[in-house]
């Protein structure tokens, strides 16, 4: 019984292929995806914080033709700072109870502290920083949805021909080295 245990635990220590073409015993593999509803919850709320990130491009430009454009933006700013912190609760959601990669909900945390100096830049009135970093983050925001919209990749083949190689749970292709 001992014997079969070692023979169990070395072979899902050692680098399998999973390219069907391989053969050979397939390890079973955690998920590295949210569930569907989590992904639905993700790519919507990456499009809204895009999109409030849009109006407020479009209602900074208003500034400087309408004094009204004023009261536009500084809305504009609470329901961005708003849908940053949605877009993180549910990367939060997709890593914890979802299984998905930690990754997500770290860039979100950093794109909430970027809106946080956003907001403070805007309060204390410094366009010269502001500008740019509402650039930065309309940026990021439009690179985050992009990848999300995006459909997950086919199994590539690397170099060898041997498909992708799984350690410990992470697939990379058999060319990459640690």
């Amino acid at each position: 019984m001992t014997d079969r245990a070692t023979t169990d635990q070395a072979t899902t220590d050692r680098p399998t292929s999973i390219h069907p073409a391989a053969g050979g015993p397939q390890p079973a593999t955690k998920p590295v995806t949210a569930s569907p509803r989590l992904d639905t919850l993700l790519k919507t709320t990456a499009a809204l914080q895009t999109l409030t990130l849009f109006f407020q491009a479009a209602t900074a430009g208003a500034l400087l033709a309408s004094p009204t454009a004023h009261d536009l933006h500084h809305v504009g700013s609470r329901v961005m700072y708003g849908a940053s912190m949605l877009y993180l609760l549910a990367t939060v959601l997709a890593w914890r109870p979802g299984g998905a990669s930690p990754r997500p909900a770290l860039h979100a945390t950093l794109f909430l502290a970027l809106a946080t100096a956003q907001v403070v830049l805007g309060i204390a009135h410094v366009p010269s920083l502001h500008v740019p970093l509402g650039t930065l983050l309309f940026a990021l925001s439009t690179l985050t949805l992009v990848n999300r919209l995006r459909p997950a990749p086919a199994v590539p083949l690397s170099r060898t021909g041997r498909g992708l190689v799984v350690r410990s749970g992470i697939h990379r292709p058999g060319w990459v080295r640690r």
